[in-house]
């Protein structure tokens, strides 16, 4: 390649990229490895990344899209012995507070060694921290726990430390919150001796800051902090302020507090858990807020597994079950999510005691969310005090709800029908159960009917041919002939996702006659549904001898009689599904 050849993409990248046209410069971004490919890593680190760093552009998905490209550019400039020249334009890329510039700063500094983040990555920190912009310094939070981890035992480490306490005392409250976001994973990768001198005192600070934004972001450092330390530790250097965070004056605190709660717990040890926590969590579910309280009751299995079943039963349980009655439909519906998970918990007994009058007044709840909740979580009750128990109990009202106004509902409960006809048996099923899974063949809702097709092949699976044969196909081929013809289209779909399940003989005797006739059904839609259910069921009978025998002899003439229709679409389909079959 000659020099005038050579130097064409650039030529060609300053053109794309000063033109007027945002996708034009941005699909030149993009372009990026393949011209540095072609020039190769000299030319790429002397020319290609010089002229970007003169061209930084002010569109913000240009930006984004530059600082995305130069994380993965190590390879085009000749590997981790210069991926230190990156570091200029991605530089002045943080110094705007584009984030995607301190991924790639960090995911560079990981292929640096030692001397070369002294030398280069260090600086770039230093000159973001003491940026007079608050943008440059609030990147520059993000930039300390890759490169300290990279240069251990080195006097520059206590120097980045100093800095950081600098970010985290910062007058502008977004490098605050940055800077205690950043603390939380910075903290990992220092020492136990110097989290407990320099480290708690910084975080002692920021727990006690005027902004309420800022506090909130301590939670997770309290849960880096305490991961570090010993249970001991916790005690001595946590517990003031981990008592000021769990009754925070803010409810954006107490919220955070709530949703980390079981993390908090099981970072700072059994101890605190049963001096401190235990009375925090009743506090928290009979918080002023709402939206603490809905946080908090999705705590509720991790914390409880966390203490003794006493306590559970005689602290935890009653304002556990007042929430049942929150005036907050959110805080019901988290409770119904989550309420289930207790019994494993509790046992057998004290779910049957507690929790199992609470699932019943749930699934009354006028809010639907509440209902649907408690319904797709009811397997792990049956796991703890057996399916008798439970239907019993609860099946009335999951029939009850099987008729319920929010299809969701509706359809929740047709999803848990098979898991209950396993447990019940074929007997109790067909007597409480089997008309209520037909009625859901004619629902008014599309999904519903959907939903009750499938359900139908997966009670086939469970409970055998000879009980399909007798029980649902009857019922199903009766609407083959209703007037209504959504009736006959359900007829279709029912028998199209049945005939897998069944065999050469069922589909012989039952399903194809139907099919047969509704070849000449008056309405389109249905006769190119009829269409490719024969696609279906050949599929299947093309796995027998006899099964072959019916497809050349039903199946082949009435998809031919259907290939010469007047609607374009059912000939597609009956063209399509012929040349499958048949070749």
């Amino acid at each position: 390649m000659n020099n005038d050849a050579q130097l064409y993409p650039i030529a060609v990248l300053i053109d794309e990229l000063k033109h007027e046209d945002l996708t034009l410069r941005l699909n030149a971004i993009h372009k990026l490895s393949t011209i540095a490919l072609a020039l190769g890593p000299e030319r790429a680190r002397n020319e290609l990344i010089a002229f970007l760093d003169e061209s930084i552009d002010d569109e913000d998905e240009l930006l984004m899209a530059l600082a995305e490209e130069l994380g993965n550019f190590v390879p085009y400039v000749g590997g981790p012995e210069y991926a230190h020249v990156l570091l200029s334009p991605l530089d002045n890329l943080a110094a705007v507070e584009e984030p995607l510039a301190v991924e790639s700063l960090n995911r560079i500094c990981e292929v640096l060694v030692k001397e070369q983040v002294e030398t280069y990555f260090l600086p770039l920190v230093r000159r973001l921290t003491a940026g007079d912009w608050f943008t440059s310094r609030t990147s520059a939070t993000g930039l300390y726990h890759v490169a300290y981890g990279k240069i251990q035992g080195s006097p520059s480490q206590a120097v980045m430390r100093s800095l950081f306490k600098g970010l985290c005392q910062d007058d502008t409250p977004m490098v605050r919150r940055a800077a205690t976001t950043n603390l939380a994973i910075f903290v990992k990768k220092i020492p136990r001796e110097v989290i407990i001198d320099e480290i708690t005192p910084l975080f002692h600070s920021l727990a006690q800051d005027d902004q309420d934004s800022v506090r909130l972001l301590t939670v997770e450092v309290l849960i880096s902090i305490a991961s570090q330390l010993s249970p001991t530790d916790n005690q001595s250097h946590l517990l003031a302020t981990l008592r000021n965070l769990l009754s925070d004056k803010s409810w954006r605190v107490r919220y955070m507090v709530a949703d980390r709660f079981v993390k908090i717990a099981e970072a700072v040890g059994p101890e605190i858990v049963k001096s401190e926590m235990v009375n925090a969590f009743i506090r928290l579910l009979k918080d002023s807020e709402a939206e603490v309280r809905t946080s908090i009751a999705g705590q509720i299995p991790g914390f409880c597994k966390l203490i003794d079943r006493d306590i559970l039963l005689r602290d935890i349980m009653p304002p556990v079950k007042s929430l049942i009655n929150d005036v907050s439909q959110h805080v019901r519906a988290a409770l119904a999510k989550e309420i289930s998970a207790l019994s494993p918990v509790v046992g057998k007994d004290n779910t049957i005691e507690h929790l199992l009058p609470m699932f019943l007044q749930l699934l009354k709840d006028d809010f639907p969310d509440v209902r649907l909740n408690i319904i797709s979580k009811l397997e792990q009750v049956n796991n703890v005090i057996g399916i008798d128990r439970l239907s019993q109990s609860l099946l009335p009202a999951i029939v009850q709800l099987a008729e319920d106004k929010q299809w969701r509902v509706r359809l929740a409960i047709i999803e848990y029908i098979p898991l209950l006809a396993s447990q019940l048996g074929v007997e109790f099923f067909d007597e409480k159960l089997g008309n209520l899974c037909m009625s859901w063949l004619g629902d008014i809702v599309f999904s519903i009917r959907e939903a009750a097709t499938i359900n139908l092949r997966k009670l086939t699976e469970v409970f055998g041919v000879e009980w399909a044969k007798n029980t649902i196909i009857p019922k199903v081929l009766a609407m083959g002939s209703h007037p209504n013809y959504l009736y006959r289209m359900t007829t279709i779909f029912a028998i199209t996702i049945l005939a897998p399940a069944v065999n050469v003989e069922v589909i012989r005797n039952y399903i194809l006659p139907i099919v047969n006739q509704l070849v000449s059904d008056p309405i389109p839609n249905i006769r190119f549904n009829v269409a490719k259910s024969y696609e279906v069921l050949g599929q299947t009978l093309e796995m027998s001898l006899e099964g072959k025998e019916l497809l050349e002899a039903q199946v082949k003439p009435a998809l031919d009689k259907l290939a010469g229709d007047q609607d374009a679409d059912v000939k597609y389909f009956a063209e399509k599904a012929r040349n499958l079959i048949f070749g």
